[in-house]
């Protein structure tokens, strides 16, 4: 019987480590990758390229584009300054603010947004109705130009479409009807007269409690507490009678009122 020799170190180490594999790559997707810049560059791919860009940069500005066609201006720009007319600087937070804010957003743009979808989603998916992408951008826009016709009417802001289209077309005749104002020329005018609508809602909100403060105030100076800050007086004051009016839905009804019948 002969002895089993064992294998050395560097033969254990040799025949443990495994071994590489050589990676075969195919011919097709090597000229691909070769090819790739050309075609890529060629205008066939510089087209496809740009519907990725603008649809990726369409997707980003929806949401503000979202914001900026509905009521959520008014809403949130009058709760900020009601906050600010009570005194308190971080309470409510911001974020419920923002809930409120969204929450009646949904609440008024809701038959709005039924209409684009009856308008336009519905006739645009269905296979039997032969609907075209600009004929059901041309119809859901028409429920949003129409919100936003009747909200600068209700305002009576119509300086404001008068002030855009007079810089679209300086020689030419001021509309006479919203149908003939383009979509360029009302979407800055609604933006404008939206916040021309908050400022004045918020100065009536301001009124009262600027009536506290100088209350508060003259009744500080002349007992002599002038070291005493009228605004740490006045605070429980105008939370007092906040409460007692019911200010929050007070404050939700004159914002309701402001946008007129929600259902038209």
């Amino acid at each position: 019987m002969f002895a089993q020799t064992a294998p050395s170190v560097p033969q254990a180490v040799e025949i443990l480590t495994p071994q590489p594999q050589s990676v075969v790559v195919p011919p097709d997707s090597l000229n691909f990758i070769a090819g790739g810049p050309e075609k890529w560059t060629s205008p066939e791919g510089l087209s496809s390229s740009l519907q990725i860009v603008l649809l990726l940069t369409v997707l980003s500005l929806a949401p503000a584009v979202l914001l900026m066609t509905t009521c959520y201006v008014r809403i949130i720009i009058v709760l900020g300054l009601l906050r600010q007319a009570i005194g308190l600087q971080s309470l409510p937070p911001s974020q419920v603010l923002t809930s409120v804010a969204l929450f009646m957003t949904l609440f008024v743009m809701a038959p709005v947004w039924m209409r684009v979808y009856d308008d336009a989603i519905v006739p645009y998916t269905d296979p039997a109705i032969p609907m075209t992408l600009e004929e059901a951008y041309d119809a859901g826009a028409a429920p949003i130009r129409d919100f936003m016709a009747r909200q600068i009417d209700v305002a009576g802001n119509h300086d404001d479409v008068h002030l855009f289209y007079g810089y679209m077309r300086p020689d030419g005749p001021l509309p006479t009807t919203f149908d003939e104002v383009p979509i360029r020329v009302l979407l800055p005018a609604y933006i404008l007269s939206e916040l021309k609508t908050a400022f004045l809602m918020g100065f009536q909100i301001y009124l009262p409690f600027l009536i506290v403060d100088l209350v508060v105030a003259s009744v500080t100076i002349s007992m002599g507490m002038l070291m005493l800050p009228p605004a740490v007086i006045s605070l429980p004051f105008k939370l007092l009678l906040f409460v007692l009016v019911d200010g929050w839905r007070l404050v939700v009804q004159m914002l309701m009122d402001s946008f007129g019948t929600i259902g038209a």
